[in-house]
């Protein structure tokens, strides 16, 4: 039988949502059924095991999984509480499920800067990642652990500030309170752990790495197509950001234009469409890149 890789991923949530939508973008089919723990995907010999995220670290690391997609906070916080060593590596970081992980305090108090903590009560779902700050920073502090609804326990007199993950910050606003430092950021890493593996397992890995890596190169390549006078060609194709040597063919019909064709692997902004079309491009597109490879 051939061998598969088994991958933990959250079993829902916005981490679980990125998760999938990355493997589907990375050509595997995914059909799970509702409430089922597990599925095989189509395209590659892959397992799917769903489970919360913070069971991923561990799951990984014991081997009952070969890879995991797992926030950088609850890989961190993991390592931190164990009582031994973690077993995981980063495969990579994959650019999704970005947040930080803030100190706030309610917008009406005294708490408004880090020496303002000295003595307080701070809620948190990490008091690994706490700790650690606090130390690091000559705070001393209470932790005080609750597994949700953190933002509310300034208002029900459990702590006097918070330590929480915020993405928009609108929960924060919602509840009266105002971030005022940056514990860490945080963003998805795909782990495994050191163990060795078999070449049939490790080249089965290189081919799903290589079709991740090409996902995430198209998030802010494109192609761009465009129309230029040839004697501005040199002007124009030193704006395009990012593009590496640039197909550049006749215009049917007129021999004082060019049509321009260029992979940009940097975000494009209007103000560099703008330029361009102050230099003489015309008929300007912008396209999306589904794939890429090489």
């Amino acid at each position: 039988m051939s061998e598969f890789l088994r991958i933990a991923i959250q079993k829902k949530g916005r981490l679980a949502d990125g998760s999938l939508r990355l493997l589907e973008q990375a050509g595997l089919s995914v059909f799970r059924n509702p409430g089922a723990l597990t599925c095989r995907a189509k395209g590659l010999p892959i397992e799917l095991l769903f489970v919360r995220d913070d069971d991923i670290p561990s799951l990984v690391a014991k081997g009952v999984c070969d890879l995991g997609i797992a926030g950088e906070n609850v890989l961190r916080e993991e390592a931190l509480l164990a009582h031994e060593p973690v077993d995981l590596q980063s495969v990579r970081a994959l650019g999704f499920s970005r947040c930080m992980l803030k100190l706030a305090a309610p917008n009406t108090g005294t708490i408004n800067s880090l020496p303002d903590l000295q003595g307080v009560k701070i809620a948190t779902s990490y008091p690994g990642i706490l700790g650690a700050f606090l130390r690091d920073n000559g705070i001393e502090a209470e932790c005080v652990p609750l597994k949700g609804a953190v933002e509310i326990a300034p208002a029900l007199g459990l702590s006097d500030a918070i330590c929480d993950l915020v993405s928009s910050g609108a929960t924060l606003a919602a509840n009266g309170l105002g971030a005022f430092a940056t514990v860490m950021e945080s963003e998805a890493h795909l782990v495994r752990a050191s163990a060795l593996w078999s070449e049939e397992k490790e080249a089965l890995l290189a081919r799903l790495l290589r079709r991740i890596d090409g996902v995430i190169a198209s998030r802010a390549t494109k192609y761009i197509m465009l129309n230029a006078p040839k004697s501005a060609l040199a002007e124009i194709t030193a704006l395009l950001p990012g593009a590496d040597a640039p197909t550049i063919m006749p215009l049917a019909g007129r021999d004082d234009q060019m049509a321009v064709h260029a992979v940009c692997r940097e975000t494009i902004f209007w103000d560099t469409l703008e330029q361009l079309e102050a230099r003489g491009a015309h008929a300007i597109l912008v396209l999306p890149i589904e794939k890429m490879m090489g």
